[in-house]
């Protein structure tokens, strides 16, 4: 369970408090079998709840699979179409491709579009050892780049270390952000893993969620 399960449960939650939601996929790698676009339709019983705006079938950074395809892929076309599909929803969610850090085309990278797209996210990390470091790297790029971070969402959380018990609170004190902690959640069918965490976020998380703005 990664970040596209949270990516359609904050979908899906946003469609049934009544907002006009959609999450937008910039690029798919490794496409078929990935499709995160297609999970978090299905996740939401609804074909128009997401769409991606590049599918490459080598499972690399986005850059490198274009390359190893020899098929282009630009940064300027790729931001305009995933600008036109942010603003034809009235609440949009836009899903990164890995890391900040990973190539996304030419030389740019994810966070690049998600500082030219969006001014806010929540970060989904790592709930085990080694995740606070990578965590606070990643709040501050984004902060650097102008991205406000709403809140972490520390996925996968079992509490069964020490590491992942003090993480959390560890988190919050490093970065200055809200830990939203979601325990594992296993199954087949896109829906009851959602539903898993919707059923496990905080009335205090969803009221952080925006509506009506990306």
């Amino acid at each position: 369970m990664g970040k596209t399960v949270i990516t359609a449960a904050l979908t899906r939650l946003l469609r049934e408090e009544c907002h006009d939601a959609r999450a937008v996929k910039p690029a798919q790698t490794g496409f078929p079998p990935d499709d995160d676009a297609g999970f978090v339709a299905d996740a939401c019983g609804d074909g128009g709840t997401a769409t991606c705006t590049r599918y490459l079938e080598p499972a690399l950074a986005p850059r490198v699979a274009a390359e190893r395809s020899d098929e282009t892929l630009e940064y300027d076309p790729l931001r305009r179409a995933v600008e036109r599909e942010l603003d034809a929803t009235a609440v949009s969610l836009l899903e990164g491709v890995g890391g900040l850090r990973v190539p996304l085309a030419g030389d740019r990278e994810v966070i690049d579009l998600v500082a030219d797209c969006v001014d806010r996210a929540i970060l989904v990390s790592r709930s085990g050892l080694g995740t606070l470091n990578h965590t606070a790297l990643s709040v501050d790029l984004l902060e650097r780049r102008g991205v406000d971070v709403l809140g972490i969402v520390c996925n996968r959380y079992e509490g069964a270390t020490v590491a992942e018990r003090t993480n959390p609170p560890e988190m919050e004190r490093m970065t200055g952000a809200p830990v939203e902690t979601v325990p594992p959640v296993e199954g087949e069918d896109p829906a009851e893993l959602v539903d898993g965490v919707i059923e496990a976020l905080s009335t205090d998380f969803r009221e952080r969620l925006p509506p009506g703005e990306s």
